[in-house]
């Protein structure tokens, strides 16, 4: 029990005992904040491949419709690159909110022919993911993650992704 000089009980905490506090809390948040900030940019990634999957998913489903059997038409206005017609494919990670209120990843279909395909997931200008690079999947189950890079080559083939030149498979 601590009295203070007129004896009376004193309550609270000293300055010291505060400071020492408050400094604790700050190398904490000081080490915590950008793990966690690298964190939520893997997982806003993942949620990126996981979008991508599914696109590879609907493409396969459609080639197995068409006739004759084919990957092409199924960005907007029936043309074969660009963004995902509305209608076959959100364009805009994630994918489950109609309209995302802070999206991640622009996906596209980079390159499409009648028997193969390149799509890829790139973040959005000025969203949370700029510089962490672009996502690419093909047509063959090849996947490519190019990190510095937010931008793909305009119109990428199969090779150039299984070779993922300056980046890794994800």
């Amino acid at each position: 029990m601590k009295l203070d000089r007129l004896g009376l009980l004193a309550l609270g905490f000293s300055l010291i005992e505060l400071l020492i506090v408050i400094a604790i809390v700050g190398i904490l948040a000081a080490v915590g904040y950008p793990s966690y900030q690298e964190y939520v940019m893997r997982s806003r990634r993942a949620d990126a491949q996981s979008a991508l999957m599914q696109m590879a998913n609907a493409m396969e489903r459609r080639y197995t419709e068409a006739s004759p059997a084919r990957y092409t038409g199924l960005a907007n206005g029936g043309a074969n690159t660009g963004v995902p017609d509305a209608g076959f494919f959100p364009d805009q990670v994630p994918i489950d909110e109609t309209n995302p209120t802070n999206p991640s990843h622009d996906l596209r279909i980079n390159n499409a022919t009648a028997t193969m395909y390149v799509i890829t997931a790139q973040p959005v200008v000025g969203g949370p993911q700029v510089t962490d690079g672009y996502l690419a999947l093909s047509s063959t189950g090849a996947r490519c993650w190019v990190e510095g890079t937010d931008t793909p080559p305009a119109t990428m083939t199969d090779q150039q992704v299984r070779t993922c030149t300056g980046g890794v498979s994800w």
